[in-house]
């Protein structure tokens, strides 16, 4: 089978080990003569495999007493209005850093339980740099901002300090380095860009915050609901949280988030190097807010276009297509990607 080097912006690529067990797991569990995806979600078997998946994201992130870890559904972009009924307070308010695409979905749907205001926004700028020197009013109930932005190729290189609950959705960008979780209320993230398949939403959330919201909460939609059941108040999705599990023991064994984090900066170096070298290539994202998840990079010359498409095919590299709204081409480098296969770009764009 040929290699592919798969840099598509989700779902994710995973490390081998991760595939190779999930793929026993489908056709016989742990010797069960059952498949993983057939067993009951209420067996010890899986209860032990989520126990696990909690008890590992509370290791490899040093999660700080006082958190519950969730592993539910709906993708971050349900957390976004799980967010704004768990968390709206007395305000009715709540502030939104606007960087990019679901950053902005997100703010649209805290407006259905109080109002959003945007505290800052990149949009004048087609969301190509994270705005800074911004205020944050006192009267909201909570700030909130996307970490990674999956489509622009932007991050946030510090945590926005402010006096007000913070709330983040690090989807495209947690666990690939060190974070201070201390410093959040609340944290969510879909499974699917750095921990595992599509299918489970990540929820990291400060215990004092768990039935404390001043509006009604559907059942389904109150983090309380979940918390109470450890993350089994209905059926959950066993074969994401199994394989997030899974890349989870992967983190650890290879050295956790220092590694992760080292890993990451080298193919992220890498990449941008040959960026900025390259008369031929063009960095979309502002120097000092790039992603080392999503690189963003456009072709000057649009005359060597079907060439360089043209190579990089023959290299068997896959998913490097931009976003509409940012065209040109974009490499997601998540975790399990490993350097050699961003070499393999770097040498396609050095031969054209």
């Amino acid at each position: 089978m040929k290699k592919v080097h798969n840099f598509s912006a989700g779902p994710c690529i995973l490390a081998p080990t991760v595939f190779e067990k999930s793929a026993k797991a489908i056709l016989n569990y742990n010797d069960t003569g059952l498949s993983l995806i057939e067993m009951s979600h209420r067996s010890p078997e899986f209860v032990a495999i989520m126990e696990e998946a909690r008890s590992l994201v509370k290791e490899v992130l040093d999660v700080p007493a006082g958190y519950t870890v969730l592993f539910l559904q709906g993708g971050a972009s349900l957390g976004f209005l799980m967010t704004a009924y768990n968390m709206m307070g007395d305000h009715k308010k709540a502030g939104y850093i606007t960087t990019g695409a679901w950053a902005k979905k997100a703010s649209k749907e805290a407006n259905f339980v109080g109002e959003a205001v945007i505290v800052a926004s990149s949009e004048d700028k087609n969301n190509s740099y994270i705005p800074k020197g911004y205020n944050i009013p006192s009267d909201i109930d909570y700030l909130h901002y996307t970490s990674n932005n999956t489509i622009f190729g932007t991050q946030f290189k510090s945590i926005p300090e402010t006096s007000v609950p913070l709330v983040c959705d690090m989807s495209s960008d947690i666990f690939s380095k060190k974070i201070d979780i201390s410093k959040f209320d609340l944290v969510y993230a879909g499974a699917q860009k750095n921990l595992g398949p599509a299918g489970a939403t990540l929820y990291i959330i400060k215990d004092s915050i768990l039935g404390k919201s001043s509006v009604a909460i559907p059942t389904m939609l109150d983090f309380k609901t979940h918390a109470d059941k450890d993350s089994m108040f209905n059926t959950p999705p066993v074969f994401s949280i199994y394989a997030s599990m899974l890349t989870l023991q992967w983190i650890k064994e290879i050295g956790g988030l220092e590694e992760i984090e080292k890993r990451n900066n080298a193919k992220a170096e890498l990449l941008y190097n040959e960026i900025d070298r390259n008369p031929l290539f063009e960095g979309t994202a502002a120097k000092e807010d790039r992603s080392y998840m999503n690189v963003t990079f456009v072709l000057k010359d649009d005359s060597k276009k079907e060439k360089f498409d043209e190579l990089w095919n023959k290299a068997n590299i896959s998913g490097i297509k931009g976003h509409r709204s940012v065209g040109g081409y974009r490499a997601s480098i998540y975790n399990a990607m490993p350097i050699e296969s961003v070499q393999v770009l770097v040498d396609v764009m050095k031969a054209i």
